[in-house]
């Protein structure tokens, strides 16, 4: 799983301010990725219809592996 953070811009300052994390949990590159993360973060954080536009995510500051998997070695020996 990847954090990917999301931001709040603000027009007015030309910044970015962080307002939370969402979850990527694909674990191959799929064709609507950023934009699926997008309406996520967009229905999670946004105020309303109008702040929606507002709510931008960062993909390129991604963690990778914030949770990494479980991974076993089950051979009898």
């Amino acid at each position: 799983m990847r954090a990917v953070t999301v931001y709040r811009m603000d027009s007015v300052r030309k910044i970015k301010d962080p307002v939370g994390v969402v979850m990527e949990q694909r674990k191959t590159e799929r064709t609507n990725n950023y934009n699926d993360l997008l309406r996520l973060a967009r229905r999670l954080f946004a105020l309303d219809t109008a702040d929606a536009v507002q709510i931008v995510i960062d993909v390129s500051h991604a963690r990778q592996a914030y949770l990494p998997e479980l991974t076993r070695d089950c051979s009898a020996g």
